[in-house]
């Protein structure tokens, strides 16, 4: 429910909405004359406004209990690292001493990382999305010294900003009430957001509801270049990792078809970095060229999955390079010693002015190349179009592909070896020229969540490619969490940085693990990551269940109080925290044979129901949690002494549809090996809901078995 705020409030709401300008960040000085107590947090979006005139603090207890002691208002400005706009107000606003001064007198002032802290940061979106209609990054909000929220938009040029603060200092000194009382209302309308009433009926999903939802889908696919029939460009990698699902299942070409448009597009885009490898944030146009430059963990993750189980489906070359792409990206860029992954890498760099700008690090002009290519930089420009198709702006080149090497080298009359040999001496000088340039910041912090992706991407890559770096990574990473995240309560830490962790996890961090484990137990037959995703699943449902509706909170209870615990339930660019969860019931049910699980993950995909086909895209995981219902579903268990080799064969098909617990020796820990074990011969069965076709000893046999 929207209501109606004081005319100071509606004034400075305006404010908020005002349009922004390019600009980018110039060079601070290197001697600090300030220093706040940001200096002793981990967090590198923290640490860069460590020496701001504004006297910023930490989220925590501290901070609120200064507002309230000093009767004060409190400033929560949220970014981070890799956030263009927050940088921009950083340097017109944050290290201005003039503007710090209105800051520091008038209110506590506190910044937040929303990678570290989505808690809070969801809570106070929530809040300027109801007050100003829109969100986004950086998010400033004014709140009472309680936490509740009174005012708030997004980027300000600093004399709106200026002229807010003092506005709203006003109203506070001169009439307390009418803030409380917008707090009141606006408490109100945020507790009636993202409310999930529990559903009531038998967990019996009509198919009828997955096509219809496609069907309105359908009608935003950009079925030439990929993706939706907008700009900006976003990746979404589990709506496309849904979509391939269905289209393979239920054998639509044209679907299909259109999937792998996207992957192609994508990966012939500038939007991914055909020099380095690894795919940036989104493109700003509709042909995938201008990224926005930012390189995030949680997408790459994600992507490595999508092209490696896309790659089984349609084995194309382009897939496997871009995969192995990505990998060589994460290794180079963003693996730490510890095993863990970073977070992020910046979208701006240092130019040859000296100045923090968007893109500098990776885009190329014709001069420069000529240079380093020599004879055949005439090649390379056909190949990466260094032509109107691939210029930018400032007669800058961001490289973009529109052929697959098979028809380049074709039309080219090449020799494919001699040119796979040049494409690959193309990206090694490149590259070496790149990495002496100004590199972009890292943000070096670790988060469990986003590692629990990047075991699944990795564990789906090492299954379609049978690599076995990609598997080794994949455990480093998982042992990395057990070992340093993992606490002996059996919850886990949020955060990772040089050796510290300071922040308990969040529904998010347990469900991406929990999946990645399974995902890791499947291909190993290594029981502790059983064991581990069950522990965790077992401390997710008892720290964070919502007894109202079956659903799971985002934080757990053993957390400090916000004003308001959030459900997150619609998908993103991460899946939903409880879609993700959802799915590893249904999973663990199947392989522990845990009927209440099953039905959890039902009730839960029931709840939801009424919502998703008016916005598909914000339920793609679900709907792929929906097939596991509507569609058979698999338990393949393999039992035998050439059990591994015959896991390792079975790898090389999609099989969304199932489940795989398989080992080599006598043991019966699930009930799925139980008077399964044969000395001589090893036997595959493919069940459903416990009951089992005749067993079978090779993986042709089995095959049929699993056909819809």
């Amino acid at each position: 429910m929207h209501h109606k705020p004081h005319f100071y409030l509606i004034l400075l709401l305006l404010l908020s909405m005002l349009p922004l300008s390019c600009q980018t960040k110039k060079d601070t000085t290197v001697k600090y004359k300030h220093t706040n107590s940001l200096i002793n947090e981990t967090s590198p979006y923290l640490l860069q406004h460590a020496h701001n005139p504004v006297n910023w603090q930490a989220w925590g207890d501290t901070a609120k209990q200064m507002a309230k002691e000093e009767h004060k208002l409190m400033i929560v400005s949220i970014g981070y690292s890799s956030c263009h706009w927050c940088h921009v107000m950083e340097h017109e606003s944050f290290e201005d001493t003039t503007v710090a001064a209105v800051m520091n007198t008038n209110y506590v002032t506190i910044k937040v990382d929303r990678e570290e802290r989505p808690d809070v940061d969801n809570i106070y979106m929530n809040a300027v999305q109801l007050m100003t209609g829109q969100g986004g990054w950086p998010l400033n909000v004014i709140t009472l010294p309680d936490g509740r929220p009174v005012w708030g938009g997004t980027y300000f040029p600093k004399e709106n900003w200026v002229d807010a603060l003092e506005q709203i200092a006003k109203i506070y000194a001169e009439n307390p009430e009418k803030l409380v009382e917008y707090a009141d209302k606006l408490e109100q309308g945020l507790k009636g957001m993202g409310v999930i009433e529990p559903q009531k009926g038998p967990l019996d999903f009509d198919k009828s509801m997955l096509t219809s939802s496609i069907e309105t889908w359908s009608k935003s696919f950009d079925t030439l270049q990929g993706g939706m029939r907008r700009a900006p460009k976003f990746m979404m990698p589990n709506n496309y990792a849904f979509l391939l699902r269905y289209a393979h299942q239920e054998e639509d070409k044209e679907l299909a078809d259109f999937v792998h448009t996207t992957l192609q597009q994508m990966a012939f885009g500038g939007v991914y970095d055909q020099i380095g490898g690894g795919f940036s944030r989104y493109s700003t146009d509709m042909k995938w060229h201008i990224p926005h430059f930012e390189k995030m963990l949680y997408d790459n993750a994600q992507l490595l999955g999508l092209y490696s189980n896309a790659y089984l489906t349609r084995p194309e070359p382009l897939y496997k390079e871009t995969v192995y792409g990505i990998v060589a990206f994460l290794k180079r860029e963003m693996l730490d010693k510890s095993g863990g992954f970073y977070s992020a890498v910046d979208a701006d760099s240092r130019n040859d002015q000296n100045e923090l700008e968007e893109g500098a690090y990776y885009i190329w002009n014709k001069k420069e190349l000529k240079e380093l290519l020599g004879n055949t930089y005439e090649l390379f420009s056909q190949y990466y179009n260094v032509n109107d198709y691939g210029l930018w702006e400032h007669n800058n080149y961001v490289l973009i592909r529109q052929d697959e090497d098979a028809a380049f080298i074709k039309e080219h009359g090449l020799d494919a070896t001699a040119f796979a040999e040049k494409k690959a001496a193309w990206k090694d000088k490149l590259l070496d020229v790149r990495e002496k340039r100004n590199v972009p910041r890292l943000d070096d912090k670790i988060l469990t969540g986003w590692n629990g992706l990047t075991i699944s991407g990795l564990t789906d890559a090492y299954k379609s490619f049978d690599e076995p770096e990609f598997l080794e990574l994949a455990l480093a990473n998982a042992n990395f969490i057990v070992d340093k995240q993992l606490k002996q309560d059996g919850s886990l830490y949020r955060n990772y940085k040089k050796g510290k962790s300071t922040i308990n996890a969040y529904l998010e961090d347990y469900a991406s693990v929990i999946e990645g484990f399974i995902a890791l137990y499947e291909v190993t037959t290594d029981k502790k990551w059983l064991d581990h995703a069950q522990k965790l699943t077992d401390y997710t449902l008892k720290h964070f269940t919502n007894a109202e509706n079956s659903m799971l909170y985002f934080t757990s209870d053993e957390d400090p109080e916000l004003i308001m615990r959030n459900v997150e339930y619609q998908d993103n660019v991460i899946p939903a925290s409880n879609s993700i969860m959802a799915k590893n019931l249904y999973k663990l049910g199947h392989i522990a044979f845990n009927e209440d699980y099953i039905e959890k993950a039902g009730q839960m995909l029931l709840n939801v129901t009424t919502e998703i086909n008016s916005y598909p895209g914000g339920y793609s995981n679900w709907l792929d949690l929906m097939l596991n219902f509507t569609d058979p579903f698999y338990e393949i268990v393999i039992t035998g002494k050439q059990a591994k080799e015959h896991l390792k064969a079975l790898q090389n098909y999609y099989i969304p549809n199932a489940v795989i617990a398989a080992t080599d020796k006598n043991e019966d820990y699930l009930d799925l090996f139980e008077g399964r074990w044969d000395e001589k011969q090893t036997w595959i069965y493919i069940c459903t809901n416990r009951a089992c076709k005749l067993p079978v000893q090779t993986v042709k046999e089995a095959l049929p078995l699993l056909e819809n």
